[in-house]
Formats: C-alpha cells, structure tokens, sequence
C-alpha cells in the first residue's frame, strides 16, 4: 500500500510578526489554511488586520517570520500565488470611469458571466452606468461581483467583504462563500459580523499582542516585495 501524500495547507503562516509605522501589531501568529477552510481574522480598530491581510499580498514587507503558499517560502512563492488569489481590500478597487460591466470584463469575464454576476449583488440595471454615478456602496457591490463570476481564483482574502450590506446582501455574499468553500476554495477574511459559515476558524489578533519592545527588526526592508 503506497503512503498517502498530504498536500501542504494553502497559505501557512510561522510566527508571524507584522510591523507598521516602527510598531509592532502582533506576533508570534501561527495559522495554517486549508483547502475547503476558511479563516475569520477578529481583532480591534488597529489591532493588524488590515496590515497582515496586506502583507499576505505582497503590499506590505514589514514582517518577521515565514509566510508559505503551498508549501513555498514567501517572496519566492508571490507571483505564482497571485495568479490564484482574489483580494478585496478595504477600497473597492473599482475602475471609476469605467461601468459596472466593463471592469468585470477587464477580469476577463465574458458578458453574460458579468451580468449574472452584477444581478446578484443587486445591481441589475445599472450594468452600463459609469461607476463614477454609483455611491460609494454600489462599487462595493461592483467590486464583490468578482466573487460570483465562474472560475474564480481558489484563495480569497477578503477585508470586511459583509461591510455595508443588507441581511439580503449578507445572506448572498455567506452563501456564494459556502460554495467557493465546497468546491476546494480557501478564504481567508476580517468581519466585525458574525459570519453563519461551516468549520470556521477564528484568529484573534489579541491573543497574539507582543509581550515587549521587540529589538530593532534586521535589514530594513528584508523583505521588500517586487
């Protein structure tokens, strides 16, 4: 009988200290995230989300520890893993002189996908007007759409994706979540909402609070990103 070979998780973290404005946010962070998982990352108004989110990225380089895509160590790993990562950050990342069709279609999402995909994020009918007529929820809107096209990228980090939304929109978003997550997807997320999702984990950044001043973090930039 031949040895069953485990896949490694789909992002990994070891001892992770993050690092932003000379301080440090948080540290010793273990977290290891499966494919079918997900993980709600909890903690204060300035307690790190944001900035470990934007560090898993690649945006951010202020950090101690390792950080691994499957399997493999961080810079090295990012281009390959940003080929299947999908990021929403806190802003929408919408193209503002574009419509709500266009830059779905800049995605790569045919028009038919792009359509299906604005109506049910509730935005049927405004598919051809400029983004820069919506308020700033409905680009929102435009912005989560991405998460119901076909063929999505297998990882999501998600900043606050339940932002903003109505019980419709939340009990939508939690649903197309449960989906991504039954077919092999991995997400990785912050929400200050209660998310209604099956085996979630939960990471609270202030369990992981530095004990002290941490000395001075070696070579400055040690892990600049490309």
């Amino acid at each position: 009988m031949s040895a069953t070979v485990c896949s490694p998780p789909v992002l990994q973290l070891r001892r992770l200290s993050c690092e932003r404005d000379g301080r440090c946010l948080f540290s010793g962070l273990d977290l290891a995230l499966e494919a079918g998982a997900a993980v709600q990352i909890e903690g204060a108004n300035g307690s790190g989300k944001t900035t470990l989110l934007r560090t898993l990225i690649g945006s951010a380089g202020d950090y101690r520890g390792e950080i691994l895509w499957r399997g493999e160590p961080f810079p090295r790993a990012l281009p390959r893993m940003r080929s299947t990562l999908l990021y929403i950050g806190h802003q929408a990342g919408v193209r503002r002189g574009l419509t709500p069709l266009e830059n779905l279609a800049w995605y790569g999402a045919s028009e038919r996908d792009a359509l299906a995909a604005l109506e049910q994020v509730d935005l049927y009918g405004f598919e051809d007007s400029s983004c820069q007529q919506l308020s700033a929820g409905q680009n929102r809107r435009v912005a989560l759409a991405r998460l119901y096209l076909p063929n999505a990228p297998q990882l999501w980090i998600l900043d606050e994706p339940l932002a903003a939304l109505d019980v419709a929109g939340v009990s939508s978003l939690q649903g197309q979540m449960a989906c991504h997550l039954a077919r092999g997807g991995a997400i990785l997320f912050t929400s200050h909402q209660p998310v209604a999702l099956a085996n979630l984990q939960h990471v609270n950044l202030a369990d992981h609070e530095p004990a002290g001043a941490l000395e001075p973090w070696p070579g400055e930039g040690d892990h600049e990103y490309a």
